[in-house]
C-alpha cells in the first residue's frame, strides 16, 4: 500500500506539473503499466480528485483546471502523521532522512497557527523510536547497493546466508525493497520465481551490468502480498509449563497468533500444570527457537515441527554422547 501511495501522490505531481499526459507516457514515468495507471485514475476519482481521460489523438489524463491541493485544508490527524515523519527510521536507512526533514519542515511551516501550536506539543510530549532494542545489523556495504540495483533496474548477485546456515550465491532480478517493522528485505526473483531476502543476512552484493528480468505486469506490491501469505505458514500448538509462562510469553509475544484472552491461555486437559499457547512462525527453522526453553516447552503441531525439533536436539545431544 505503501508503494501505491506514492505512486497516487507523484502521479498528482505529474498531472499538475504538465497538464493532460498520455497514459502509455505517464505509465512510462511511473514505471508501470497503462493498465496500472488506468486503475489509479479509477481509484483517484473514487476518492474525489477531479481526474478524467479523454481519448482521441489529442486525449491523455488531466485534472480539472481549477483543481489544487492545499495545507490549509490540512486536518490535526493529517498534520499529525506529517510530523511523524520526521522520526521514521526507514527514511533515514535510505539515506533520505534529512531530505524528508527538510521538505517536511517547510510544508509545516505553512500550517495554520493552530496546527503549528499542536505540533510543537506533540514535538514535547511524544518520542517515536521506530529502531528496535536488538535491531540486525545494517546490510553490507549499507543501503546503496540496493537502491542503484532497485532504481537503475539492474540484476544483483548476492552471497546469502541461509536459515540452515548454508551461505549460497543467487544472482536476482530486484523488484524493490519492503521495509517490514524495522527489518529490510528485497523482493526479487530468482530464476523466474519469487523470493524474500531479509538485507541482514546478505554477506555480499554486487551491481551487475544487466538489466533487470522482470515478468511483464508484474510489480512489487503485488508480489509482497503473496510473499507475506508464506511468511507466517507455520501455525504451532505449543504447550508451555506454568513456571516458564510468563518468560516464554516475553520471548514469543511476536509470534502469538492471537492476543492472549482476558482470562488468561487455556490449561491442557488433564494437566493444569502446563498451558496451551498457538504460535506463528514463518518457517519451521525459525521455530527452532523453541527449543531454547529444553523440556519446558513442547511443540504438539504440526508434525514436521515436531519432527525438525527431534532431529535438532538429537544432533546437539550428538555432540555431547562422550561426556
Amino acid at each position: 500500500m505503501g508503494m501505491r501511495s506514492e505512486r497516487l501522490l507523484e502521479t498528482l505531481l505529474l498531472l499538475r506539473a504538465h497538464g493532460r499526459i498520455p497514459s502509455a507516457r505517464l505509465a512510462e514515468r511511473l514505471g508501470v503499466s497503462a493498465h496500472t495507471v488506468l486503475r489509479d485514475v479509477q481509484f483517484l476519482a473514487a476518492a474525489g480528485v477531479p481526474v478524467y481521460t479523454e481519448r482521441g489523438r489529442h486525449g491523455g489524463i488531466a485534472l480539472m483546471p481549477d483543481y489544487r491541493t492545499s495545507v490549509a485544508g490540512m486536518s490535526n490527524e493529517e498534520a499529525r502523521a506529517l510530523f511523524v515523519l520526521l522520526t521514521e527510521q526507514s527514511t533515514g536507512d535510505l539515506g533520505l532522512g534529512e531530505v524528508l526533514g527538510s521538505a517536511v519542515r517547510k510544508v509545516m511551516a505553512a500550517l495554520p497557527a493552530p496546527h503549528q501550536d499542536a505540533m510543537d506539543l506533540i514535538g514535547r510530549r511524544v518520542i517515536v523510536d521506530p529502531v528496535r532494542w536488538r535491531r540486525e545489523s545494517a546490510p553490507v556495504g549499507g543501503f546503496r547497493t540496493f537502491q542503484e540495483a532497485v532504481f537503475k533496474d539492474r540484476r544483483l548477485r548476492l552471497r546469502y546466508l541461509h536459515g540452515d546456515g548454508e551461505l549460497r550465491g543467487h544472482t536476482v532480478d530486484p523488484y524493490g525493497l519492503v521495509d517490514k517493522s524495522g527489518v529490510w528485505y528485497l523482493v526479487a526473483d530468482v530464476d523466474g520465481e519469487p523470493r524474500l531476502f531479509s538485507l541482514d543476512r546478505v554477506i555480499g552484493a554486487e551491481v551487475l551490468d544487466e538489466p533487470t528480468r522482470r515478468r511483464a505486469g508484474v510489480e512489487l506490491d503485488r508480489l509482497w502480498r503473496e510473499l507475506r501469505r508464506r511468511i507466517d505458514e507455520v501455525e504451532a500448538e505449543v504447550w508451555v509449563r506454568r513456571p516458564v509462562l510468563n518468560r516464554f510469553l516475553h520471548r514469543h509475544h511476536a509470534d502469538l497468533a492471537s492476543p492472549p484472552p482476558e482470562g488468561g491461555l487455556p490449561a491442557v486437559e488433564h494437566d493444569p500444570d502446563w498451558v496451551r499457547v498457538e504460535l506463528r512462525f514463518r518457517s519451521v527453522s525459525v521455530a527452532r527457537r523453541l527449543l531454547d526453553f529444553g523440556a519446558d516447552v513442547e511443540a504438539r503441531s504440526p508434525p514436521e515441527l515436531r519432527r525438525d525439533l527431534a532431529e535438532t536436539a538429537a544432533r546437539v545431544a550428538d555432540l555431547y554422547v562422550d561426556a
